[in-house]
């Protein structure tokens, strides 16, 4: 019989899932890694960056699906023996499930563990196609070889099986319409595959051959990995590294209270933003609320920023819902972290600093009651929980910036994925899906970044691959002009992909941000938002939803696909006339809106280069324009049709 909490979802020995599974943040050394020779550290971390880099090339040289080969969109990370993040380049997974059911004494060498289940995954997987797999890592002398750490990878699949090809059904009512749940299983013992959980696994699959060589990669990669690592340890002893290890986490632990916490003043502030849709209701405004504290250094509980997630909506009815709150948050804190690395002195700096474990102890997080986009209850669907896990990072940003005075970025929204399937001109079945990025926001002193991509090293899927691949043919990629929100200093630009299909097929999309756009800060515009259109100009022109499971698309239709431009920083009426005009000889910004926009005054021609401005008559036009608005925030037009027609929230103004 299979126990109670397994079944629902419940932690065992808990009366509600909502006590989490303790995992107490500790160190492997008594002084914690304070007598560390500073040259090794230095000599460890680059290696782990090394291994962590080495075990990402084997997956994307040996794996088959577009998703993970192509777009890259998976991530490996390296933790210790106490689960601690040590890598920072990027974000991962956690090891927490696997050290929760399945003891670490009792693993061998040549164990890979795998799960994908976002329930039982202590809050590390957020939707069922993100299949993540672990191995452990062994030191010591022969006879008392341990576990000394873990490397961890986890992907974006093409397919686990659930209503729709890809494994998102954008209707979803239960996470029981997703996909195959697994929870942390052993899937290789010793070294020894486990043919029957791969072939459960592959026949649940659209795209069998592609999750058994993708799966295949990645256990073998993060199994390299391992023996990479162990090498280390090999080389100068488990507790020189162990010590190590200590001194890399309290660093970071330093550094962002000395360089990051110090730039916040002591304070409570409040701020909220929205996803726009669920899939199942009309659009609304689903809430997340983050109420930031920021404590003295006297504080009895230490120097540290609360977050504070009281007043989110509650969980929705579609597949927008994230399971945030296991494990105390330890996998939010990590992901929302990177936010606060610009607050850093300069770009330069922000680069440098990574975001492991350490960042842990200087976050506290407190949530709301089950129920809640942020703490929803098995079964809720999960699999677009993208729009929430990403709108948190901008909601943290906004209220980081009214703390700062708006030295924070606007606005962006960077992942969401498009795609088209069918048979191809053979007969053969396909699935082409792609992440394609989006414009970041307007920095207080640099302008937002084009098409960026929230996955670092993530990218669009090279046109020559694609029209080799699948019956479409892609008439243009470029920017998207005018989608950058206006301001003193402009949001980056969307994509606009055009393609044409060669056979009837069905469009799928999942995104956000087509009603709501990327707010701008400080007298800053909201950006553009998302946007799909079959056949442009044409008799058959129609939108596409934002959520769209399959749409149908005719042979020789073209789809427009326009991404979301980032929010502006600052007074439009402020930015620089020659960058205006800079801006419309590269066709970032068209001559009309720089006059409706920026309220320069153009001269001459783009045809004959000739393009410049009037001084006069654009100071004239900027004098003639009305005072801002007060709102430090600006969330665009669409706000108003889901608010009741308010321009602006409550929460908006310092």
């Amino acid at each position: 019989m299979i126990p109670a909490d397994i079944a629902t979802g419940v932690q065992s020995g808990s009366a509600s899932r909502r006590a989490p599974t303790q995992f107490p943040f500790g160190h492997l050394t008594a002084d914690a890694g304070a007598g560390a020779d500073p040259v090794l550290v230095e000599i460890v971390q680059g290696s782990l960056a090394s291994v962590e880099m080495e075990v990402e090339t084997a997956i994307g040289r040996t794996s088959r699906s577009p998703m993970i080969r192509d777009a890259h969109d998976f991530r490996a990370g390296i933790h210790d023996r106490l689960l601690r993040k040590l890598t920072g380049r990027s974000y991962s997974a956690l090891v927490h499930p696997i050290a929760r059911d399945f003891p670490i004494e009792e693993m061998r060498e040549g164990d890979v563990f795998f799960h994908n289940d976002v329930y039982r995954s202590e809050g590390g997987i957020g939707h069922l196609p993100d299949l993540c797999v672990t191995v452990p890592v062994f030191a010591g002398p022969e006879g008392e070889r341990r576990v000394v750490a873990f490397v961890q990878a986890f992907g974006h699949h093409d397919d686990i099986g659930g209503a729709v090809p890809g494994s998102m059904p954008s209707n979803a009512t239960s996470v029981f319409e997703e996909g195959l749940m697994v929870p942390p299983i052993r899937l290789w013992d010793a070294g020894v595959p486990n043919r029957a959980a791969l072939s459960i696994m592959t026949r649940n699959s659209r795209m069998p051959e592609s999750l058994a060589a993708d799966l295949d990669a990645e256990c073998s990669a993060c199994l390299m990995g391992a023996r990479r690592l162990g090498e280390l340890f090999d080389r100068y002893g488990v507790e020189t590294v162990e010590s190590c290890f200590d001194a890399i986490i309290d660093r970071t632990t330093t550094t962002y209270r000395r360089e990051i916490l110090s730039k916040i003043p002591v304070g409570t502030w409040t701020w909220e933003d929205y996803a726009e849709h669920d899939g199942v209701d009309d659009p609304q405004l689903h809430t997340q609320r983050i109420t930031l504290t920021r404590t003295s250094a006297d504080d009895k509980d230490g120097e540290r920023l609360i977050l504070d997630f009281g007043g989110t909506s509650p969980q929705a009815k579609g597949p927008i819902n994230h399971c945030g709150d296991y494990s105390d948050g330890v996998f939010l804190k990590k992901w929302l972290a990177p936010i606060l690395r610009n607050l850093a002195d300069t770009p330069e700096r922000m680069a440098e600093l990574d975001v492991n474990e350490g960042i842990v102890p200087l976050i506290e997080m407190r949530f709301p009651p089950p129920g809640t986009l942020l703490t929803p209850v098995f079964p809720a669907p999960t699999n677009a929980r993208t729009f929430v896990i990403l709108r948190l990072l901008g909601v943290l940003a906004g209220v980081v910036a009214k703390a700062v005075d708006g030295r924070m970025p606007a606005d962006q929204e960077t992942i969401r994925y498009t795609g088209v399937y069918g048979e191809d001109l053979e007969g053969r079945p396909y699935l082409m899906r792609e992440v394609l990025g989006g414009g970041s926001g307007g920095r207080y002193y640099a302008d937002g970044e084009d098409t960026i991509h929230v996955v670092p090293d993530s990218r669009n899927l090279p046109t020559e691959f694609t029209e080799a691949r699948f019956p479409f043919r892609v008439e243009s990629l470029g920017l998207a002009m005018d989608s950058g929100g206006a301001g003193q200093f402009r949001g980056g630009l969307g994509y606009e992909k055009q393609i044409r299909m060669l056979k009837d097929a069905h469009f799928m999309s999942i995104a956000d941000r087509s009603i709501l756009a990327c707010w701008g800060v400080k007298g800053g515009l909201a950006g553009k938002p998302f946007q799909v259109t079959v056949d442009p100009g044409g008799p058959n022109e129609r939108e596409v939803d934002a959520l769209a499971d399959a749409e149908p698309i005719k042979a020789g239709e073209l789809v427009r696909i326009r991404t979301t431009g980032g929010g502006g920083w600052g007074n439009p009426l402020e930015r620089d006339p020659e960058l205006v005009v800079r801006d419309v000889v590269w066709r970032k910004v068209s001559p009309q809106a720089a006059l409706a926009d920026y309220g320069v005054v153009l001269t001459g021609s783009l045809d004959d280069d000739s393009l410049g401005y009037d001084a006069s008559a654009t100071a004239s036009e900027r004098a003639s324009r009305p005072e801002p608005t007060e709102a430090f925030f600006d969330r665009g037009p669409g706000y108003a049709q889901l608010a009741a027609g308010a321009a602006a929230a409550d929460v908006d103004w310092l």
